[in-house]
């Protein structure tokens, strides 16, 4: 390997990087290329092969992605070594993490390797026991869930996240800003802008994962992005905007109009509709029943929730399970 099996490769070498990327069935297709294309780029942007790649699956059969595309590999067991293996996975977690694999997963991790895990890629580090003890996030509808099954596991919100030789990640956009942040700190913090205004990517700050996209011009305004932070942190036990104001260090009056210039909505209306979303998100991907839901969305009177739930969907929870089967 091009360093000492203790250091992580976030750390500055010229030396170009021996990646492998392991594809798992279901895999999201953009946070697929959001791995892969931020190495392209830096190649391309650099001139030279900063980055050599080569794709495995978990099986000798290719891996399918979401939208369908099939990613043809050689099994990750027959992978000897290499500096960086990333680690893309979506849906289908617990039918995959096979006994196999997990031991494939402890054998790098022993031999030295940077171990990076991408949007459902935690689970298969966490199902190894390779998050004992360590830091570690995951896509933002599966923290509280992943938090809760690997409680040796300290699971926080962050995009992403570096904890000794092992960094993970939520989403695509998340991947990306790990990857950049990657380039940055193995390579130089010029090649990772140049790499970013390839994508017109602006990369966030630390921050944590919310379930709402922001405008651009929202970063300006970090009271605001306060604020939309805390109203996603405390869904299933709403605080009062005046609280929310406050701690933001905002009157409840200024950040009403922050809200109406920038979001054209009220903290009231901007909260109730996260958490909506966040109902709607629960009665598709989970069995969780109605009244759970309502509870985890801070509802405290079933009947209010499906109220609310039919004036913002348009349907119910019951009707959207009938149609999912």
């Amino acid at each position: 390997m091009s360093e000492s099996a203790e250091i992580s490769v976030f750390h500055p070498n010229p030396a170009p990087l021996n990646t492998a990327i392991l594809v798992l069935d279901d895999c999201n297709t953009l946070s697929f290329a959001a791995a892969v294309d931020p190495m392209r780029a830096a190649n391309r942007r650099a001139g030279k092969s900063l980055f050599k790649w080569q794709f495995y699956t978990a099986t000798q059969a290719p891996a399918n992605l979401t939208i369908g595309l099939q990613i043809n590999g050689l099994p990750i067991d027959q992978l000897l070594r290499c500096d960086l293996l990333l680690i893309v996975a979506g849906f289908r977690l617990e039918e995959q993490a096979t006994p196999q694999l997990l031991a494939s997963l402890r054998r790098f991790h022993a031999a030295g390797t940077t171990l990076a895990a991408i949007d459902g890629g935690p689970w298969f580090l966490a199902q190894a026991g390779l998050l004992d003890g360590q830091t570690a996030t995951t896509h933002w509808e599966d923290i509280e869930k992943f938090a809760q099954r690997f409680p040796q596991v300290t699971t926080v919100k962050d995009r992403f996240c570096l904890s000794g030789r092992i960094a993970t990640s939520g989403g695509a956009s998340p991947c990306i800003d790990m990857m950049l942040y990657l380039i940055e700190t193995r390579f130089g913090a010029e090649l990772a802008r140049r790499v970013s205004s390839a994508f017109l990517y602006d990369p966030l700050p630390a921050s944590s994962q919310r379930p709402i996209s922001l405008p651009r011009t929202i970063r300006l305004h970090p009271q605001l992005t306060k604020a939309l932070d805390l109203m996603s942190q405390t869904l299933d036990t709403p605080l009062s905007i005046p609280r929310i104001a406050a701690k933001t260090g905002l009157s409840t009056r200024t950040l009403e109009l922050n809200f109406q210039t920038h979001l054209r909505s009220s903290p009231k209306a901007t909260y109730l509709k996260m958490r909506l979303e966040e109902a709607l998100r629960l009665a598709t991907d989970t069995h969780m029943p109605v009244r759970d839901i309502a509870l985890a969305t801070g509802f405290n009177s079933p009947t209010s929730f499906a109220r609310s739930f039919r004036q913002a969907h348009g349907t119910s929870v019951r009707a959207i399970r009938q149609t999912r089967g």
